[in-house]
């Protein structure tokens, strides 16, 4: 029996091609089942790849990769600027004040962490801003950016003016203070940052913190975000003593694990519902090769040996799991990118927030479906409908042709 002989039979057993409506019927079932399972795992993998990507891209572009600090007010940063900077694995450096306040407004009062930021050096935190609110700021020494999730819980917008109350700093007797600063913006990047930060210039960051000239410390963007534990025990070392380094790994650290753990146990799970999609392959074709016993014996007796029975069974678990494989790719493809569209939709429709930044760590439902994931998906599935088309195709090829024939006649 030639190859395009094996093609034909098994191509009219899995698609029925004339008679044959109860294998027909087995074969949709084990391809709707694998549909389903291959493209439920591509649209919830694509969604854990952007949690990942915007935890890397996003939150992690906004933070400090590698944070130094002083034991005391930091007095010299510029010269430790310089040194910081000279290592090759820094990609940006820049000065930094923080202090704690109250922000009030009306009756309403919150608390927030201040940063006081070069701007002209470190302007990626304030990127979600438009330009007319990037040039107020700027102009402006009382100038105030407010995190979205603070302004909210104020009820302020950009253009009003708030109260600000910073309690005595740790290096300074003076009592609190209290100034009257000026919103020209609001900080809306879609991340936890949204909901506690508040930014002002370097300089008015500086005395509010009681630090005068002085800085808190330095923010640091390396150009490896995995080797952060590494150059901050470098910065440490070619610094004088009396200074220290954190990393995003110790603020960020749970967050990202949690994300790759969930990742990875998710995909565990969901292959595991592929592997019985995969196998439900086995019992069907067991069933089809019951039903087909007559059909086996006829084309035994016409010549075709045990081995071209089983490849035909082979072939025809084989072209379930092409066919599974490319609509369920494809299907997941469609939904993955179709989800971030239907949440924002049934957020509108139900007038609620699925993703808050006060629990996640972004906003929105973030899907970065990639190719690899969708040939692993579908390499994985082709190969365990494959393998579970093996024992259907033994039991065929040990099927006796007298036996059932002689059952036929009787």
């Amino acid at each position: 029996m030639t190859w395009s002989e094996r093609q034909s039979i098994a191509l009219r057993y899995t698609f029925g091609f004339g008679r044959g409506h109860l294998s027909t019927f087995l074969s949709n079932l084990s391809m709707l089942g694998l549909i389903v399972a291959i493209g439920l795992l591509i649209v919830v993998m694509s969604v854990m790849n952007g949690f990942d990507k915007e935890m890397r891209e996003r939150i992690l572009a906004l933070v400090p990769h590698v944070t130094v600090h002083a034991h005391r007010p930091m007095t010299d940063w510029r010269e430790q600027m310089a040194v910081v900077a000279a290592h090759p694995d820094v990609a940006e450096v820049s000065a930094f004040s923080q202090f704690d306040a109250l922000f009030m407004h009306g009756s309403d009062i919150e608390t927030a962490r201040g940063v006081g930021l070069d701007i002209d050096a470190d302007s990626r935190l304030l990127s979600s801003l438009t330009a007319a609110e990037r040039e107020d700021f700027l102009s402006r020494p009382d100038g105030l950016v407010l995190g979205r999730g603070v302004a909210d819980r104020l009820g302020v917008r950009g253009g009003e003016r708030l109260t600000l109350v910073v309690p005595a700093a740790g290096y300074s007797d003076r009592p609190a203070r209290f100034e009257s600063l000026f919103l020209s913006g609001v900080l809306d990047t879609g991340t936890e940052l949204d909901q506690g930060v508040a930014v002002v210039n370097l300089r008015l960051g500086s005395a509010l913190a009681g630090l005068g000239d002085a800085v808190s410390g330095l923010r640091v963007t390396t150009s490896d975000l995995f080797a952060v534990s590494r150059i901050g025990w470098e910065l440490m070392n070619n610094l004088p003593s009396g200074f220290y380094t954190t990393n995003w790994m110790m603020t960020h650290g749970n967050l990202y694990a949690a994300i790759q753990l969930s990742r990875d146990l998710i995909g565990i799970l969901l292959f595991s519902i592929i592997a019985v999609a995969a196998f439900n392959v086995v019992s069907s074709l067991v069933l089809v090769v019951f039903d087909k016993r007559g059909d086996i014996a006829i084309l035994r007796t016409l010549g075709a040996s045990p081995g071209d029975v089983a490849w035909i069974f082979v072939l025809q678990g084989a072209m379930i799991g092409l066919v599974g494989v490319v609509l369920g790719s494809l299907l997941g493809a469609a939904g993955s990118q179709m989800v971030p569209g239907l949440v924002s939709s049934l957020e509108r429709l139900l007038d609620m927030r699925f993703l808050n930044t006060d629990v996640y760590p972004v906003s929105f439902l973030p899907v970065d479906l990639l190719f690899r994931d969708v040939l692993l998906v579908g390499g994985a599935a082709f190969f365990m409908c494959v393998i579970a088309a093996v024992y259907p195709a033994l039991r065929a090829s040990g099927v006796a042709p007298a036996l059932i024939l002689n059952q036929d006649r009787n």
